[in-house]
Formats: structure tokens, sequence, C-alpha cells
């Protein structure tokens, strides 16, 4: 298939997975912003109402979800070879004034927030990190799994504040080039609009950035109890 043996192939595919996950993204914000109390019965219920969907519904979408991760890795790491594989000697001088930083590391902040995917897998979803307040083994009143609790318990821990915090700059850094890369990538910007969708996709990065920032940090404060 061309879309995986050609540079441009690649690249769509990269960007059209990118986007798949930023809107899981966006989703994920809304579910975790129950916690401030907006969905009654809070994140609680949010996330009782997840794991009581049929099972085949929960690992369809994990196995979808999981499958773009690893296109958008593999290809990403591809082109970043190829990029730099076409330039044998480095340049007396690096021209970088269309390059932002957000633009030129964009392997390393994908690097690092698969490595952030994993450790917040292993603390929240798999809860092998802090066992003692994990969700799963320590119900609320209700009977369902103390999610509250669990992320409280969290956040009220600096280091793990600091993780999530860094973890969600590096986020803002990755999105906010990755979201307009994405319509260079499919043909939908010109020199005119270009503008426009950097300053959009940067207030999208933004947003992100405050929504899940929230969280950790209001619970440090003690905002958020």
């Amino acid at each position: 298939m061309q879309l995986f043996s050609t540079s441009i192939g690649r690249k769509i595919l990269m960007a059209i997975t990118g986007q798949c996950i930023v809107l899981f993204a966006v989703i994920h914000l809304l579910g975790n912003s129950s916690i401030f109390g907006w969905l009654p019965g809070g994140i609680n219920a949010y996330a009782h109402h997840l794991h009581s969907l049929p099972s085949p519904i929960i690992w369809g979408f994990r196995l979808g979800l999981l499958a773009f991760v690893c296109i958008h890795i593999w290809f990403g790491i591809q082109l970043t070879m190829e990029n730099r594989g076409g330039r044998p000697r480095q340049y007396a001088v690096k021209y970088t004034q269309k390059a932002s930083f957000a633009s030129e590391n964009m392997i390393w902040t994908g690097s690092l927030l698969l490595l952030f995917i994993v450790y917040h897998l292993l603390h929240f979803t798999i809860q092998v990190i802090s066992p003692e307040t994990a969700a799963l083994t320590h119900p609320d009143v209700l009977g369902n799994p103390n999610v509250l609790g669990m992320v409280v318990a969290a956040f009220q821990n600096v280091g793990v504040t600091l993780i999530y915090a860094g973890a969600m700059v590096v986020l803002f850094l990755h999105l906010s080039h990755g979201i307009q890369s994405f319509f260079q990538t499919m043909g939908w910007s010109n020199d005119r609009i270009q503008p426009f969708i950097t300053k959009a996709g940067t207030l999208v990065a933004l947003v992100m950035f405050l929504g899940y920032a929230a969280v950790p940090l209001t619970i440090l404060v003690r905002i958020l109890k």
C-alpha cells in the first residue's frame, strides 16, 4: 500500500492517528473534570459508568486506541530517521527562523509522553503504584471503586503532582505543533490561514494543559479534597 511505502503516506497516517489520540485526550479530559462535581456522583460515578459498559466495547476501544498509538509512534520514528538521514552532514549555519522549539523536538516530547502514559496506566489503571490507595480495592460508600480517594491521595504528594504537571507541559508542546501540523499534512492549510491554524492549535493545547493540570494542582493546594 502506498500509504505505508511513501513518506507522504506515512505522514498522513501519523497525522490521522495523532488526531484520533487528541480526540481521546479531549474525551478523557471531560471525564476527569467530573472530579469537580458537574456530574452527579462525581468521578466515582463516571468511572463506574465506564466499567459497566460491555467488555467487547471496552476492549475494542482499548485495542483500537493502542493501534493508533503504535502506528503514530512507529511512523514518527521512521520519519524522524528519514529526515535526519537526508542530512549526511551538519550545516555550517543552522537556519531555524521558521522552526519552533516544539516542532524541532517532537520526537523527544513524544518519547516523554510515552513514558508518562506507561506510568499513568500503572498508577491509575492497573493500580500497582501506591496499592494502599488503589480504587479497585478501596470502594466508596456505594460500593464503587473509590477513584476520588485514589486521585486525591496521589496528588497530595508533591512529587507525583510535579510528574503530572511536568507531563502536561510536554503535552502542551507536543500538541501546539502537532495540531497545526495535521492541517499542513492533509493539505488543508495555506499561507493565508496558517497563522490562524497555528494560533488555534496553540489555544487548544493550552486549554488541554490547563484542564489536565487543574486536577493535581487544586488537590495539592487543598482546594479540592
